[in-house]
């Protein structure tokens, strides 16, 4: 009974779904995987970070099948890479490669690794790079994996490509100063060209960013979901959307 109630609900969801509203890019942080596994008898954290990679290949169906153009999962922050006990930050590594891999075997979309090399092992860059390579001719959906991501990192080497482009040409710091708009900052981005979200959805409860997407979340509508990331069901997708189309977005109006 309970199941059939949930298809009804569910289906009621989709026709509330304006398919000519939807956001193009939705932001996600996947959050509450190791409390996930704390609430499951005997399940190790690993365990957790499997069941909310296998959520994540869930929910980039449900985002195609909707039309969704654009979508950026936050899989490792730059923080995680130093706060992380190093054996759940190697598994966790492990982890993030083989979805990597998974997804482009999968040919749900067109991936980008967005962030940064440093600290992460050589083996996961390449599979990063190799899953990028792989997906490069698909066009259904673009799929943005933040791994080794930071916000405030990423800005700051947004600034450093223009000032190193600058210093090329000889331009004195007052072209330079001439030069910076928040147009080519935008444009030196990881996301660069994208458009930048209109949603950001974080699962577990918390209502914070992270350092996540800080420049291009400017203008975002964010949701914030009670379910931990491996509980996430396509109903609680659904309702983050029809949340998002009943807002009003003003942009400074």
């Amino acid at each position: 009974m309970s199941n059939l109630i949930y298809r009804f609900y569910e289906k009621s969801l989709e026709r509330q779904i304006d398919a000519a509203a939807l956001p193009k890019h939705v932001g996600v942080i996947l959050d509450g995987n190791r409390r996930w596994a704390e609430r499951q008898p005997g399940t190790t954290a690993r365990e957790g970070h499997v069941a909310g990679a296998a959520k994540i290949q869930e929910f980039l169906g449900w985002c195609s099948d909707l039309g969704i153009e654009v979508v950026t999962l936050y899989l490792l922050s730059t923080n995680n890479l130093t706060g992380r006990q190093s054996s759940e930050l190697t598994e966790l590594l492990e982890i993030i490669g083989n979805l990597a891999s998974s997804i482009a075997e999968t040919h749900v979309g067109r991936i980008k690794w967005v962030g940064d090399e440093a600290g992460l092992p050589a083996n996961l860059v390449t599979t990063l790079k190799d899953a990028e390579r792989k997906t490069k001719a698909q066009t259904k959906l673009h799929v943005n994996l933040a791994v080794g991501y930071g916000g405030r990192q990423e800005i700051a080497d947004a600034m450093r490509a223009i000032v190193k482009k600058h210093a090329k040409k000889s331009d004195s710091f007052e072209a330079l100063a001439d030069a910076l708009t928040p147009e080519l900052i935008a444009k030196h981005l990881y996301t660069g060209g994208q458009p930048d979200p209109d949603l950001v959805i974080r699962t577990s409860g918390e209502q914070r960013i992270s350092d996540f997407l800080l420049w291009q979340s400017a203008h975002s509508e964010f949701y914030f979901e009670e379910a931990l990331w491996p509980d996430f069901r396509r109903v609680d997708f659904l309702r983050a959307i029809r949340s998002f189309e009943l807002r009003h977005r003003r942009f400074g109006s």
